[in-house]
């Protein structure tokens, strides 16, 4: 990710985020979450966090890309500059809140265990699962990782069909419009 603030943000980027599943319906898992981008400058996110993990999720994105938090974490060198981003944790937890409360459109997930570990994991990272029938680990990895977001782009694709996900009402002005960090 390009630290000069060289890169003008983008429009139609998304947030991917894994969070405590919940049960809206009967047997109906939901244990991940895609919003818009926008959504992180809703007045009910933490805030300056969210403007500020809105800039760096949208800098030098293209149009429509899917981006897991973990992509953040791995650009915020392993995690250690969140601190000069945000809190995270508070702000994802305003976005589920939000779409609990059907204050923002969210595409809701249930992914498998292992697509949830790999959206969970860096780009380049591997996730290792013992198969006990087999006897042995299988690895899955970036190629697994790009299969998990290519079907979550198909299933965004068709929800959007009709209109695109709504990412609140009254939302903040971004603090670098343009680019200037």
């Amino acid at each position: 990710m390009p630290q000069d603030g060289s890169e003008q943000p983008t429009g139609e980027v998304y947030l991917l985020f894994a969070h405590e599943a919940y049960y809206p319906a009967a047997a109906q898992e939901i244990n991940t979450s895609l919003v818009a981008a926008a959504s992180l400058l809703h007045p009910r996110v933490r805030q300056p966090d969210g403007a500020r993990i809105y800039d760096r999720l949208t800098r030098g994105r293209r149009p429509g890309e899917i981006v897991p938090l973990a992509t953040l974490t791995h650009e915020l060198d392993g995690g250690t500059r969140w601190p000069d981003i945000g809190d995270w944790e508070a702000v994802t937890a305003d976005l589920l809140q939000l779409i609990q409360d059907r204050e923002c459109d969210a595409l809701s997930l249930g992914l498998p265990d292992i697509a949830r570990a790999l959206v969970c994991s860096g780009p380049h990272s591997e996730v290792r699962v013992y198969d006990p029938a087999a006897g042995r680990h299988q690895a899955y990895g970036p190629a697994e990782r790009i299969e998990v977001l290519v079907e979550v782009g198909r299933q965004l694709a068709w929800a959007e069909a009709e209109c695109a996900l709504w990412p609140g009402d009254g939302l903040l002005v971004p603090a670098n419009p343009g680019g200037a960090n």
